[in-house]
């Protein structure tokens, strides 16, 4: 049968109409609207009109929306058929240049858009593994045992939740994460810093949690985690509701969060509740000033709408560490339970406090809600209602609510922790070569091996000989002092030698006439001249032995500051007494040897040989006598001079000879007693000061090197210290290095849309 002309005409302009009719509502009715249309004919072959159906040839589907629109307009497409079944050709419609366009714009937004999420996510991921890391090996940022440590943990940017007791700041965490799943009750409940780490995960996905101490336990229910974080404050802080600086780490992943990083420190207080010290308060105080006031902390501050914000403890605090509120991101709550007819639009509008950032309002659940297990994604929506439906806060609803919050906050730490990056980076690594010099110098774990420990103590040893001859040999300061012994200490104590009194007419008359006996001297009393030089020399031992102890006493100090100053040494404190010991003993059989030979020196100048006699000076002998005396009176003087030889000038003779001789031998001994304090004590102690242990070392059975080698409790516990630290540094530069960012992305910081002010 032949379709008459104008029937076939209407039809295809009715199949034209209605098919322009469903591609403008398809593209009403999509979340993202396409641009008009431009269509334009394309051929179609129909078979005949009972197969009712259509198909669009030259359609290119794009994506899968495309590929969609064309399914849906198949159904409305009669496909061709040959000429003999009356079939017709007509042109259908397009895509146009113009919509192929818009696709493309739209396919790179999106793909910003995912990139820019996958940024924040790695950013902000990247700052939430290196804090785990923290506190799993110690760096918390408040004290304790790392506190003479480098701390990381304070140069991390952060976002602080602080506000007092009852100001909602439990709530508003809760509204963030879209969970009931922090403690309740009264009086403190937060005693230890809670971090609190966002993930975002896929649509349909369900909640879980998971806490750094139980690293391999997954929490789908939330009233667990509540009770967890319980028992956790519990198990450090005791029963007794005392604080502890030592953080909790809780990572949520749902899909009904941002990314983002909170610390939710423990309420600010003006009363300690029972049970708690009355230093409670301050304790809480200065806990949360410890985050606060460190210039990479963001402070979010939680105040009431119901109270004045002059009297807002989490405002007061902020305004003292932020004066410029450049850190600060203030936070109102309970704005609907404020008394009718009032509102809070001079604080969200920032006339009555004025922040860089603007305010946000919140609206909590109220207790009833809470009581009634209200979902927190209902009481989103309670809420957002609320700022839409509000006649004081409606102009404000796009910028008002948890949910504006959290999005306002991850973007804000992104863009800090993108900045900061270099800064961090620097840190990590000027750290890392301060630690691995401080662990050199400490020095690496003993051997277990007996051959190796020996090895260790002799090396030890050497590097103290090495220390104590730079001592002496003027490296360093000490062997000065015993030049210091031989040029001004003894020349001193010479010259207060009491030759004066020793040598006085009296005294030489008494020593001479002892040396005489009954057996008076005829010329030179030769028992009287040895008697005056042995008695007269001996006045020089003393001087001499103070010598020989002076070296000694510096020699032992430069042994105390020469164990002290090996640095390999001082981590054991067994063979640093030991050491000290031997050498000691050294020390005194050097000063022993020292004494001696001085002495010795001495000594050897008591003998006169004959040419002392021969240099004394004669008496006259022309034709006197001993004993006649000149008596011209008498007139039986012969006109020659009779000398007195047990007369005082006589005597005066004798004591100038003698003072002579042992003017001469001060000389020789002056320059003899150092050669031999040298020779015995300071030359032995550089050549074998520790020769006698070597031997007694060599005597030892192998399982008592290991006693030599014991550690200082201290050092051992620095070591791990450092080792610790220096494991967090390497993990956290490591961390940032796995990171595949562009050179850029360190150093642009975009800028933030949030970052808008109160205009």
């Amino acid at each position: 049968m032949i379709s008459h002309p104008l029937k076939t005409s209407l039809n295809l302009n009715y199949l034209f109409s209605l098919f322009h009719l469903i591609l403008t509502l398809y593209s009403f009715s999509n979340l993202n609207p396409t641009p008009h249309l431009t269509l334009s004919k394309h051929t179609l072959r129909g078979r005949d009109e009972k197969s009712g159906s259509l198909s669009l040839v030259g359609l290119s589907a794009q994506d899968s929306r495309d590929r969609r629109r064309k399914r849906e307009l198949g159904k409305w497409a009669p496909e061709g058929s040959d000429q003999t079944t009356g079939g017709v050709e007509f042109k259908v419609f397009y895509w146009s240049r113009f919509y192929e366009t818009q696709i493309r714009q739209e396919r790179s937004s999106l793909k910003a858009g995912r990139q820019a999420m996958a940024s924040m996510e790695g950013l902000i991921g990247l700052m939430n593994r290196i804090q785990r890391a923290c506190t799993a090996l110690g760096d918390h940022g408040g004290g304790g045992e790392g506190a003479n440590l480098p701390t990381l943990w304070e140069s991390l940017p952060t976002i602080a939740v602080v506000g007092g007791q009852s100001s909602g700041k439990s709530s508003v965490l809760e509204s963030i994460v879209g969970r009931d799943f922090l403690p309740r009750g009264s009086g403190i409940v937060t005693r230890r810093p809670l971090v609190l780490q966002l993930h975002q995960i896929d649509k349909g996905a369900h909640d879980y949690a998971e806490f750094l101490h139980l690293p391999k336990t997954r929490f789908s229910d939330f009233a667990l985690v509540r009770q967890e974080i319980a028992d956790e404050t519990d198990r450090v802080t005791g029963k007794t509701k005392q604080i502890s600086p030592v953080p909790i780490h809780l990572s949520i992943y749902s899909p009904n969060v941002v990314n983002l990083t909170l610390i939710d420190l423990p309420g600010l207080t003006k009363v300690a509740v029972e049970g708690q010290p009355e230093s409670v308060v301050h304790d809480i105080e200065n806990m949360v000033r410890s985050y606060v006031e460190k210039p990479n902390c963001i402070i979010l501050a939680i105040s009431p709408a119901n109270q004045d914000i002059a009297t807002s403890d989490a405002i007061k605090l902020s305004k003292e560490v932020d004066p410029s509120g450049e850190r600060t991101f203030g936070v109102l709550t309970k704005l609907d339970l404020m008394d009718k007819g009032t509102n809070a639009l001079d604080v969200l509008e920032g006339r009555a406090y004025r922040l860089q950032y603007p305010w946000v309002g919140i609206v909590n659940r109220s207790q009833a809600d809470i009581n009634r297990k209200v979902d927190m994604i209902v009481a989103r929506e309670k809420e957002r209602e609320y700022f839409e439906n509000s006649p004081d806060y409606a102009h404000l609803a796009s910028k008002m609510g948890s949910v504006y919050l959290a999005k306002l906050l991850s973007q804000h730490l992104e863009a800090v922790i993108k900045a900061r990056i270099p800064s961090i980076t620097s840190l990590i690594n000027k750290t890392i070569d301060e630690l691995e010099s401080e662990l050199d110098t400490i020095g690496k774990e003993v051997a277990a091996d007996p051959g190796a420990q020996l090895y260790t103590i002799l090396e030890l040893c050497r590097a103290f000989d090495r220390v104590f001859k730079e001592h002496l040999d003027g490296g360093r300061s000490g062997g000065d002092k015993i030049y210091g012994v031989f040029d001004h200490k003894l020349p001193a104590a010479f010259r207060k030698l009491p030759f004066d009194r020793y040598l006085s007419v009296q005294n030489v008359k008494k020593v001479v006439s002892e040396a005489d006996g009954y057996q008076p001297h005829l010329i030179a009393p030769e028992q009287g001249y040895r008697r005056l030089v042995e008695a007269g020399l001996a006045y020089f031992k003393g001087p001499a032995e103070a010598t020989v102890d002076a070296v000694h006493v510096v020699l032992r100090d430069l042994v105390r500051k020469s164990i002290g100053e090996t640095e390999p040494l001082r981590r054991f404190p067994t063979l640093q007494a030991a050491i000290a010991t031997a050498a000691n003993e050294a020390l005194e059989r050097f000063r022993e040897d020292g004494r001696s030979t001085a002495l010795r020196l001495v000594d050897m100048e008591a003998y006169l040989t004959v040419e002392f006699f021969r240099k004394l000076p004669q008496d006259p002998d022309s034709g006197s006598k001993v004993g006649n005396n000149t008596n011209e009176s008498n007139g039986s003087g012969s006109g020659s001079v009779t000398v007195d030889r047990y007369g005082d000038g006589h005597y005066r003779n004798i004591a100038s000879n003698v003072s002579q001789y042992i003017k001469m031998v001060g000389d020789q001994l002056l320059h003899k007693i150092p050669k031999a304090v040298v020779h015995c004590q300071v030359r032995e102690a550089k050549r074998s000061l520790l020769n006698h242990f070597y031997v007694h070392i060599g005597k030892k059975e192998a399982s008592q090197f290991g006693h030599l080698l014991d550690e200082d409790p201290a050092m051992l516990e620095r070591r791990q210290q450092c080792w610790k630290r220096l494991e967090l540094y390497k993990s956290a530069r490591d961390e940032i290095d796995s990171v595949a960012w562009t050179r850029s992305s360190f150093v642009h910081v975009h800028p933030d849309p949030c970052h808008a002010g109160n205009k």
